[in-house]
């Protein structure tokens, strides 16, 4: 499984976070086991593979971060979301915006240039063009105007370029 992919069903956690009573706990554990992958999986092919540790860990420090510091992303986003209320922008757009900005704040190990494309190409899969150059407009302006924390010299091991899977 690529970071992508990960990064991808995290938006969809986060996503499904907002129409659930579940809290983040109940949801990752209900998610993230391989029966489901499987089923999951035979319709929608980004849930084809079971991620290893590594990888569900990654997804899971994305989805509780967002719901930790929610409050904060969405503040972000209403700053940088020039004329446009946050309960205007599409529900999908929000979760990719929250999970990339959390990913851009509190995981530095990771290029802030990635992460913005990352969620333009999010973005354009599941909504208009429009709304990509939206939200690169919101991220790259984000970047480049708040006091962002300075990456770590030593990025930590990827648990993407691993090539088998863990139980």
């Amino acid at each position: 499984m690529t970071r992508s992919n990960a990064r991808e069903i995290a938006v969809h956690l986060v996503f499904e976070q907002g129409f659930s009573g579940q809290s983040t706990d109940e949801l990752l554990d209900q998610v993230l086991k391989r029966p489901v992958f499987e089923l999951i999986g035979q319709e929608e092919p980004l849930y084809a593979q079971f991620p290893n540790v590594g990888q569900r860990e990654y997804i899971s420090t994305l989805v509780r971060g967002v719901d930790a510091h929610r409050g904060e992303l969405d503040g972000y986003i209403s700053k940088y979301a020039i004329g446009w209320n946050i309960s205007r922008i599409p529900r999908v757009v929000v979760a990719i915006l929250r999970v990339c900005m959390y990913e851009i704040l509190y995981m530095q190990d990771i290029p802030n240039a990635a992460t913005i494309n990352e969620a333009v190409e999010l973005t354009k899969h599941y909504e208009e063009q429009e709304l990509a150059a939206f939200v690169n407009g919101i991220l790259g302006s984000f970047v480049r105007t708040e006091p962002l924390p300075v990456p770590e010299t030593a990025p930590a091991p990827d648990a993407f370029e691993e090539a088998g899977e863990d139980l």
